[in-house]
């Protein structure tokens, strides 16, 4: 079964309409309750008066849920520091109450009748303005390694500059969903859309003042989480729970595409400011910078966040001498988390826009000069791991630049940019080295329980949730192999806390590799109870008569399987040891188009060769390769997340909160031509089935469509022209851009 490219185990249940989410078991459930939020229009401000009465004298109006309904702890965060139901308001749409009643209009407008008094506070809405107010909040690692003035000191040339750009919002289908309900001995079940359904169940838990034994947290699938759902969940099940339990009738909360957008995190968005040197060759020789990310008002995952972008500013590129440290603002923004790629796009994106602005003022091109400065096989980073198979990167580089044409295509690109005034075309090449592990090496563990039934039929049930990435698949595939079974033998059951306890988040790329070596070692304690039985059988024996006879012999025929990482270390406090498990590599070749008139611009090609090892799922695999890519290319050229920054009443408001203001990519964005292959021959040792992880390490491909921009614009200039581009690039930023490349060659339009 492993290596097989079968199709997503749910895929007929999607396209069907079928398949089952949060929401639909909620239009289900009789007796329902229906939360709406009470959320304030400041961005920060001091509740002076709540006045829930007006609400409850709406039709269907049930309760008002406020801070002291709260039999717990009144906080939906694992920091302690977001309060359930907040006296500070902290960002625009903050909920400071909730509203049920027995359909959601009522519901809604039972918030609109709550009465609320606030004392407007300054509020702080842009990063730079944090970083010159002092406005910071959790820990500010430091990574380091060799002496960064000798470094400077050996540059012949040294460049400085800073960037800052943008978060990304999730925009998953569906958005943020909890179905809670009570049994007859007041057992709380809550049905939610979650990346991280032990967190969940502990934060519903203290929330209840339950210990965690007495909730349950299922997850059926998800529409969607990309990292939004790993820790933005927990209040939202919280006041299910709550309401639930004060009510004794089942609670939904299912937020409106509007408040998703306004009251949940988004990806950290950047500021940085660095200093480079380069020896004669163009070999890296020191770097010194400072990341401020934009946390938000409360610190959510941003401190882990902030460490991986610390470990992947280096990216695949050896950098002898490096001093790098980092902070966390604090604006009165959504409490900014997860999102694909964990920090690591945005540590990455700072050493690509460096190596892409300076490569022409070195008279080096940019794909050379990226190519001189990769890792070889056991250089460390500068936390001190070795890099194991850097010479995959390499591999899969050559083999994109000999499959792709690019050396041609170059040639071919100068020759219609020299004839076409008005477009010129860029090609690019960048490539990918992300770690794989969660930086909290607690978190690298996996559970697992496989029931084989007297039948022969198989049931798992393992740690991970599933939201389109086709994790349950993969582990169908595990179980069929072990057990040496047709994958029609084997069914998967939802991902529920009472099954397998105690559970990582579904993040960090980890699904497959934590779960699949959990599953893989529950079929394995299974076979080994089984084979003294199969030696008393004839070698012909079925599967079925095996079990039948084990069954007989009182042979335990289910198993709980347990996985943890290996080799893992990591102290936080000198940022130094060997987090990952390993390195997944990718490159990327794009080829872009940009009218000179306007900025717009299309993606013609794309050729991408990406590591996963030997592939679980080879369909599966390029399905997310593809989709991460696209969703890369998004955050990079066309997802402008922008806040109110005056100071008028709406300040701090989301400007761009629904999909006719926030532009996502679509099939339009999609490049013309489209080529990805796996590459081969790149089993890892150590992981399940020699796979590699593929969630994440697609998303950072896109730069190649940014550096491919860039490329383009310069083609306006002169020969050797450096190009500051912003991020994302919209056809706005591209124009302005090409404007500012013109102007410094005496070209500016007037």
């Amino acid at each position: 079964m492993i290596g097989r490219p079968i199709p997503h185990e749910a895929a007929a249940l999607h396209v069907t309409g079928r398949a089952l989410y949060t929401d639909d078991v909620a239009a289900r459930t009789p007796g329902l309750l229906h939360a709406h939020p009470v959320q304030a229009p400041h961005a920060h401000a001091r509740i002076t008066r709540l006045d829930v009465a007006p609400a409850l004298d709406v039709p269907g109006v049930v309760r008002v849920l406020t801070a002291e309904d709260v039999p717990g702890v009144n906080d939906a965060g694992t920091k302690h520091d977001e309060p359930l139901f907040p006296d500070e308001v902290m960002f625009f749409g903050h909920a400071v109450a909730w509203v049920l009643a027995d359909d959601l209009e009522s519901a809604r407008l039972g918030a609109l009748a709550v009465e609320v008094d606030y004392e407007p506070l300054p509020s702080i809405i842009e990063v730079t303005d944090a970083i010159a107010q002092d406005s910071f909040q959790g820990a500010r690692p430091r990574l380091e390694r060799g002496d960064v003035d000798a470094g400077f000191a050996a540059s012949s040339h040294v460049f400085e500059g800073e960037i800052e750009f943008a978060g990304q919002e999730h925009f998953y289908l569906e958005t943020h969903a909890s179905l809670a309900s009570i049994d007859d001995d007041g057992q709380v079940f809550v049905q939610c859309s979650t990346q991280h359904p032990t967190e969940t169940q502990e934060i519903v838990a203290h929330v209840l003042g339950l210990a965690s034994h007495q909730v349950t947290v299922q997850c059926l699938r998800m529409g969607g989480g990309f990292g939004g759902k790993e820790m933005q969940p927990h209040g939202f099940a919280a006041i299910a729970a709550l309401g639930a339990r004060l009510t004794g009738r089942p609670v939904r909360v299912r937020l409106t595409r509007q408040q998703d957008m306004t009251m949940t995190g988004k990806r950290h968005g950047f500021h940085a400011s660095w200093k480079v040197g380069f020896d004669d060759d163009g070999h890296l020789q020191a770097l010194i910078a400072t990341l401020t990310s934009d946390g938000g008002w409360s610190l959510d995952l941003s401190e882990p966040v902030l460490s991986r972008a610390l470990c992947h500013i280096d990216n695949a590129y050896w950098i002898p001498h490096l001093a790098v440290d980092g902070r966390i603002a604090r604006t009165h923004k959504t409490s900014q988390t997860a999102f694909r790629g964990f920090g690591g796009p945005q540590g990455m994106l700072v050493i690509e826009d460096i190596l892409g602005r300076v490569a022409p003022t070195l008279g080096i091109e940019a794909h050379e000069l990226r190519r001189r400065n990769f890792y070889v096989d056991e250089q460390p980073t500068p936390y001190g791991q070795p890099v194991r198979h850097a010479a995959r990167l390499d591999r899969a580089w050559q083999q994109v630049l000999d499959t792709s044409d690019f050396a041609k295509r170059r040639d071919d690109i100068a020759s219609h940019n020299a004839q076409n005034p008005d477009s010129r075309r860029g090609l690019a090449i960048t490539p990918v080295k992300f770690g794989i592990s969660f930086n909290f090496t607690s978190f690298n563990q996996g559970g697992a329980l496989v029931h084989v039934y007297k039948d022969g039929s198989v049931l798992i049930n393992h740690g991970g949730t599933e939201m389109g990435q086709g994790l349950h698949t993969k582990m169908l595939q595990v179980a069929a192999t072990a057990l040496g079974l047709p994958i029609e033998r084997v069914r998967l059951a939802p991902t529920r806390t009472d099954k397998v306890p105690n559970t990582s988040a579904t993040a960090a790329s980890s699904g497959a590799d934590l779960n699949g070596a959990a599953v893989k070692d529950a079929c394995e304690q299974i076979l080994a109870r089984l084979a003294p039985v199969r030696e008393r059988l004839a070698p012909e024996t079925s599967w079925e008569e095996l079990v039948r006879t084990a069954y007989f012999d009182r042979i335990q025929l289910w198993a709980a399987g347990f996985y943890r990482t290996p080799g893992l270390s990591w102290d936080v406090s000198t940022m130094t040891g060997n987090p990952f498990k390993y390195f997944a590599y990718g490159v990327a070749a794009a080829e872009v188009e940009v009218d000179g008139f306007t900025g717009a611009y299309r993606v013609t090609r794309v050729d991408i060769v990406h590591d996963v090892g030997d592939s679980l799922s080879p369909l599966v695999d390029l399905g997310q390769i593809e989709g991460g890519f696209v969703q890369g290319v998004g955050w990079l050229t066309l997802e402008d997340l922008r806040w109110d920054g005056s100071a008028g009443p709406s300040r701090g408001r989301l400007a761009t909160q629904s999909a006719s203001t926030y532009k996502l990519p679509s099939l339009s964005e999609m490049p013309i031509d489209l080529r990805v292959a796996l590459l081969e021959h790149a089993a890892d040792d150590g992981a399940v089935y020699g796979s590699k992880a593929v969630g994440e390490p697609p998303l950072m491909l896109a730069f190649a469509v940014r550096e491919a921009l860039r490329e383009a614009v310069a083609a306006f200039g002169p020969d050797g022209a450096a190009v500051e581009l912003a991020s994302p690039a919209t056809p706005e930023a591209v124009y302005w851009a090409i404007q500012a490349t013109k102007a410094r060659a005496g070209k500016a339009q007037v």
